[in-house]
Formats: structure tokens, sequence, C-alpha cells
């Protein structure tokens, strides 16, 4: 925008506020429903509309509703890309989704660490590195906003974790966060300019961040210029004059619980001023403007257009972000003739596309791991065989069910509203029920039938944000009502799975009931249920894959987790693959030496089979197209060119975060101490020495890359950093190159190496390049929490380049003058690429 263009922009805001009354300012400080800000009809003012991302635009429904849309990779899948160009992409791409919506806010990228292995959220996060992160931010952010669609990038800050998340006080002190909680947020402020801000739920050091003046006022707007919107997570804002005093700009959902009249009364009681309320308004205004809701007052459209270019966009970033931990003996890329292939485990015939909670959508479609090889090499060469299960609730119950609501909590007098649906799960947050039922007061009655395909017990599981009871013919089997106690479903809302068992015959059908009546919740207000029924897996179904396994010339073994278990709003209890899944690996990998294990998880598992099988790879929740690119990967059509943003240990235990003490972590007595400080991510497994399971930065390639020629040299008041990289391989391919930086002995950053640049490049069999990595002072920097600033240490700095954490190939040193930067100082390293003649 030029110059006379902004100052006309600004000329037409400070219009508009002079133009509104107190009561209309304050009317646009918090939501008018769950997905926008009420207009002012008066001056023209249009609504302002969001929607949740990050790897997809649900539109302005529940995580269950709502009109498809494109399922894109998850964030730890971007984050293993390491390709910050492919995360604008993928920005760009949700814009254009979101714009079908209606909306004009996007709720994303998430880019918070990856502190601890056993994160909820660990699947919609980038990676355990702060530089890594905030370099896939910023990318992401540039994309989106350059189709002319806000990011609320969040959660800001200090959530890390699920335990308590609403509630919890993350303690941590002032250097961790500058250095590595906070470094995303400030990239994606200083160098993408996002148009908006989500604080978290959490309270950082004993103050909620929807009301931490510190650190919204101080760090965000004075230190690093911040001139957008902030707005509270879902009900988490807490307060009225301290949420607007400390420089939140807007509460949602609506209708507000904490603004409204309760602002203009604090306005009038001087506990706000007017000035702090235009203020606050400015901020909207500016985010309306800059997203084109300022004066948009066309009808809510929402559309869905599966796009052939997502398509191909979502498929190729799954091999992006695919990272290929083991290939003994190169059994990949398989042989494309008339072998044929065992394919195996609980995730060969489901999508596991994406992860659980507000990121959920209902995607175009999705193609299972099945689907993906039967589409590329027929059916009459694949075997099938479950061997196990990995569901952490029963599964859903399937049928034609009848809704019948009450407008009352007791079932009484006929249903004021019926309706049919396909699965027993319901998320009832916003208008529901044709309007007929308040939320906080009414029953619900589910009826269907199931009819058994097998003798023997099933499991009948029911999870409730109410009080639930389900019944078969008749017979209480599920009792989420007596005793009901918060759990961990439906954002910790919700009671954890109650699950009775009872025996069923083959062919039998039988009716099912469930029965809901609606409680005051504390925070969010949710009525939700789920109702599953299952049958267990024994030893017999190991056993027969096991046996398939031996007849094929390879098994193919689908594994990990699916969104029940990396979900917002619950925590794993471990890394150990759920159910049955380690003993299933072993024998089919007993069974078939040519045993290729395909994991699909948010997050690193422990392996205690990996010197079993000769070949892992890590597909993640890679969105719709997720079996289509695992075929592509598997036969070498592509490469997974993913290497790890996080590392895997060996054990949960050796994670940063695990302490015996329970105040590090999940948490005790309402926080939790981030007592590791600094040593985050693979620092800390090279301080504790300890050798992960894969570390940090690994991935292999079809091909091969070799370093040489690693030369470093002080370049104004940074570094320039020369290498050169070469695919010494049989064919094309994508590496990954990585510079880490250790600071000299004796300073405030001795020690553990930290990543400070890396660049992904494709190089043709044969081919070599130069690259070239202009690294800025800040990149030698540590944060002076007595000065207030950052600085740079005098003495040698060892600069390493490898392609991996654990494989360093050159190492340079490089004397660095003490320095002082300022806070407009550049944080961001650049790099270029010459490819040799």
């Amino acid at each position: 925008m030029a110059l006379n263009e902004h100052k006309t922009a600004d000329a037409e805001i400070e219009r508009l506020l002079d133009e509104l009354t107190l009561e209309e300012q304050i009317s646009l400080l918090s939501g008018e429903d769950g997905w926008s800000l009420p207009a002012v009809e008066r001056l023209g003012i249009g609504k302002l509309r969001v929607t949740d991302g990050p790897n997809g635009a649900r539109g302005n429904s529940a995580p269950q509703n709502g009109k498809p849309s494109a399922a894109f990779p998850v964030g730890i899948s971007i984050g293993s890309s390491w390709n910050p160009g492919l995360a604008e992409e993928i920005g760009a791409a949700i814009a254009q989704e979101v714009k079908t919506k209606g909306a004009h806010v996007l709720l994303a990228p998430t880019v918070n660490i990856q502190r601890s292995v056993t994160n909820g959220r660990n699947f919609e996060c980038y990676s355990e590195d702060p530089e890594l992160t905030a370099t896939l931010a910023v990318g992401y952010v540039k994309g989106a906003q350059g189709e002319g669609v806000a990011t609320t990038i969040k959660h800001f800050a200090g959530n890390e974790s699920e335990f308590q998340r609403t509630t919890i006080s993350s303690v941590i002190d002032e250097r961790s966060l500058r250095e590595i909680y906070l470094r995303p947020f400030e990239d994606a402020v200083k160098e993408a300019h996002t148009w908006g801000i989500m604080t978290s739920y959490n309270r950082l050091n004993g103050t909620y961040t929807s009301e931490h003046g510190w650190l919204l006022s101080d760090v965000l707007r004075q230190d690093w210029g911040y001139d957008g919107a902030v707005v509270s997570d879902w009900y988490g804002s807490h307060s009225t004059a301290a949420t607007i005093n400390a420089g939140l700009d807007i509460e949602m959902p609506g209708p507000s619980r904490d603004r409204g009249a309760k602002l203009v009364s604090a306005v009038q009681a001087g506990e706000v001023s007017e000035e702090t309320i235009r203020e606050r308004t400015r901020a909207v205004l500016l985010l309306m403007q800059r997203c084109g809701a300022l004066f948009d007052t066309k009808p809510l459209i929402e559309r869905s257009e599966d796009r052939p270019a997502h398509r191909a966009l979502i498929r190729r970033a799954a091999s992006e972000g695919a990272v290929l931990l083991k290939n003994e003996r190169e059994l990949l890329p398989l042989a494309d003739h008339g072998q044929t292939i065992a394919v195996i485990g609980p995730n060969a015939k489901h999508a596991r596309i994406m992860g659980g909670g507000s990121s959920q959508l209902i995607p175009h479609y999705q193609v299972s791991p099945w689907q993906g090889l039967e589409n590329r090499i027929g059916s009459d060469r694949l075997l099938f065989a479950d061997g196990c299960t990995n569901h952490r609730w029963e599964p859903l119950w399937r049928s034609d069910i009848r809704v019948d609501f009450f407008d009352n909590t007791s079932f009484s007098g006929d249903p004021v509203h019926s309706e049919m649906v396909p699965e027993a799960t319901a998320f009832w947050e916003h208008e529901f029920a044709g309007g007929k039922v308040e939320k906080g007061n009414f029953s619900a009655r589910l009826s269907g039938c199931f009819t058994a395909e097998r003798d023997g017990i099933h499991r009948f599981g029911l999870a409730t944000a109410g009080y639930g009871k389900m019944y078969c013919d008749g017979q209480l089997v599920a009792n989420a009502w007596d005793g009901w106690k918060a759990g961990r479903t439906f954002f910790e809302e919700g009671c954890d799975e109650v699950v009775g068992e009872v025996e069923l015959v083959a062919g039998q059908t039988y009716d099912i009931v469930v029965e809901f009546k609606a409680k005051q919740n504390i925070l969010m207000k949710i009525a939700a249920l789920r109702a599953g029924i299952g049958f267990p897996m024994g030893d017999e179904a190991i056993s027969e894959a096991a046996s398939l396994a031996a007849k094929a010339d390879t098994a193919v073994l689908f594994i990990g987790r699916n969104g029940e278990w990396d979900t917002e709003g619950s925590d794993l209890d471990g890394i150990a693959l759920p159910g049955r899944q380690d003993e299933l690996v072993r024998a089919v990998a007993k069974a078939n030496p040519r045993t290729i294990v395909v994991l699909q998880t948010g997050g690193p598992v422990e392996m205690p089979w990996i010197d079993d099988v000769p070949t892992v790879l890590e597909a993640w929740y890679p969105g719709q197209e997720a079996g289509n690119a695992i075929a592509d990967m598997l036969f070498g059509d592509v490469e997974p060119s993913g290497r790890l943003a996080q590392t895997f240990p060996r054990k949960w235990s050796d994670n940063p975060a695990f302490s015996n003490d329970p105040a590090i972590y999940p948490g005790l007595d309402g926080s939790v101490t981030y007592g590791e400080g600094l040593m985050i991510g693979n620092r800390h497994y090279e301080a504790a020495g300890l050798v992960p399971l894969f570390p940090f930065g690994h991935g292999l390639s079809y091909t091969q890359f070799q370093l040489s020629d690693m030369k470093a040299t002080a370049s104004g008041d940074g570094v320039e950093v020369t290498v050169t990289v070469s695919n010494i391989g049989s064919r094309s391919g994508a590496g990954v190159v990585q510079i880490y930086v250790r600071g000299p002995s004796g300073s405030d950053i001795k020690g553990q190496r930290y990543l400070k640049a890396f660049v992904k490049q494709t190089l043709a069999k044969g081919e070599q390049c130069t690259l070239v990595f202009h690294l800025p002072a800040r990149s030698f920097a540590w944060f002076d929490t007595e000065a207030g600033n950052w600085r740079v240490p005098s003495g040698r700095f060892t600069i390493e380049a490898g392609l991996s954490a654990a494989d360093i190939q050159g190492v340079a040193d490089c004397e660095m003058a003490e320095q002082t930067l300022s806070n407009s100082s550049p944080t961001r390293f650049t790099v270029q690429n010459i490819l040799a003649e």
C-alpha cells in the first residue's frame, strides 16, 4: 500500500471512530455469536467472520458439522517439510478455502513449541525448535494474508500441553520465553506482519494471558511494534476492565459474557478510559479493513469447492513432510512388478488424515492407504488383515438414528424437534434442534438399531459433556450419568468414556437408546456426546495377520494413532503405541523379513521392535490425499523428503519435559514449571548424554547427499556461511542442509547447538550447489533479562553444517565482537543457492 493510500485508510478509520457511539465501539469488541462480530448497520460496517484452522477452513460450524472442505496436512507434517515455501503455498490455499466459507479471518497457524512428546496438540504444532517454527510460521502467514485473509497466530503464549489448559499457570522464566516460546510470534509480527493474534487459555506466571499487560502491551505492542488485533481463545476471557486495559481487543465467542453493558459500566465507573476503548476499536477496524470486512455487507454464503489445484498441493505436501526413518537393504521404493503385498494394520483401511479438536473438519473425501495402493496397482495383488485395533474410544455407533429433543431436562412432554443422524456423535455448541431449545436446558433421546456381525462380548462406550445413559434392548449398559466426573473428552468439558460389556449374537438386531441431559458446564458451556459399540480383537487376529504376511512377497504395516489420541483437550499418558500394535509388528516381522512399517501419528512413538524391521516411514496425518500420497512414496513416484522437526526419544522418560516432579509435568496445584529452561528439544538430549531413537533433523532419501567445503566469515555484524551440497546417489532428491551455532565457552550461550538456518535443496543425480547463508547478529545473541535486550557475547563461535543434529559434516569457527542489539535488528537468516555449472 502506497503512503497516500495508508493515509486515506487511516483517515477512514478515524472518521468511523469519530462517528461510532461508545456503545457501538464496545459492540465491536466482542462476538455477536460463535463466529462473527456484529455489524453496525447505521455506518455501513459489515460483519467480521472467522473460521477455525489450521489444516483447513471449516466455516461457521462445529467440528462435526458444516460443508466439506479441503483437509491439508497437519502442523507437524508441515514442520517436517522444513520448507517455508510450502508453508506459504498451504497458507494461500487455505485462505482460498476461507473465502468459500464466507469468512475473513483464519484462526491459524498454531505455533506453540513441542515441549513434550505427550502434548495432545503436538500434531498441530510445527516443531520443538523455535527458529524452524518461526520460519514456517512466517511462510504460512505471508501465504494466507497475500490472499487477503487475516491470520490469527496462536496460542499466545505458554500453551505447550492440554492438562488443565483453561486454568493452569505456565511458569516460564523470561529468557526461555524470549528465546524459545515467543520466537515464532515475534517473527510473525516483525517479518510476516500478521494481522491477528489469539491469546491462550492458560495463565502465564500467574496471570491469564488474556489480561496479561506485560505480554500484550509491553512485549507485543511496545517491543515488537504490533498494530494488529488480539482476540481471546473461545471463552478464554475472564474479566472486563483487566482484559481491555491489558490489550485484549476482542472477546470471543458471543454473545459477550464480560463486555457489552458490563464494559459500558466500567467506562462510566472510570475503570476503563474512553481512549482505551477507542484504541481497541481502532485495532478491530484496522483488522476489518485489511481483510476486506469493513464494508462487506454480503449475506453469509458457505460453499464447498473441491479444487484440483488443492488436491495436487495436498498430495505433494504429504510427501514433503513424510520422514523415511529407516530403510535397510533399500527395501523402499518398492519395485513396480507383480509382487504380492500383505496390507496389515488398524490404519490400513482407515484414512487417518487429521488430529482431533477444533482443527477437525469434514473433508471433501479421504483416501485410506488401502485405497491408495488399490488406485496404484489394483487389488489383485493385495492381501488384507486388521491384526489388532488402535482406537481410544469404542467405534462410533452408526445407524439410522432418530434424535428427539425436549425443551427441558426431564424428557417431559412431546419432542419439540426431531431429526435423523447417521452416527451417534453430537456437538451442540451454537444453534441446534431448530433453535427450539436452550443449550443448558434440554434433553435428547437417540434411538436406533445395531446388528451384531459376530458372536461374543461387545463393548458399549459413552462419553458426554452433560449426563448420559446408553441402553441395549432396554438394559442399561453404560452409565455416564450417576457419578459423572469431568475427564478428557470434549475439550475437558466431558467425562472419560464409560464402557459396559454385553454378550451379543451374530445376525441379531438390538434396539439401542442413548439418553442425554444438558448440564451447566463451567467454562465453554458445551453439550456433547459420543456413543460407540466395538468388538475386541484377540490373539487370533494377530496370528491371522502373521500368516497372511508369510504368504506375501512384502508386508506393509499401517499402524500408529488417530485423532482420538492426538487431540486438543487431552494429553497422552505416554508414547507407546496403543493397543497390541507392538505385538503385531513383531509377529509380522518374524513372519516376513521384508516388512515395512508406515506410521501415522501426531508425534514421536516408542519402537521396541525397531531392530526387527528394515524400513520405517512416518507419514503423520497428511490430509485427504493420505493413501494416494503414501502409495506415491512406497513405489518411488516421489520420495519422502521430510526431516524430523521433533526428536524421537527411545522412551517417554527421555523427553525434556519428563520429570518425577509433577510440578514440571504435567502440573501440580494449578501450575506447571518449565524447569528445563533453555534445554529443550535436541539440546536436552545432547546435554543429558541421551542418544535418541531418531535425532532432530533426521530423515533418509532415496538418494544420498554429502556436504563439503564449509567456510564461515564475518560479514557486517553477522556471519556468512558457505557450504557445498552434492547429490552422490542414484536419483534426484531433496536434502535439508542445517546450520547450527555453538556459543563461546564461558558465555551465556555456551555448549549445546542451536539451529540458526536451513534450506531444503533439490538436486539431480550427480548435481551439486553452493549454499550461502547470511546469519544476522541475532543468530549469535542471547536475551539479557536484566538489561532487557539482546546481546552478542564476544568470543569464538563454532558453526556446524549437517544433515541432522547428529550428522554434522562441516565445522568452522568465527570470532564475534560483543554487541547490544536494537529491537529492530534483523532476526531472520537468508540463503542463496548457486548451482554448479
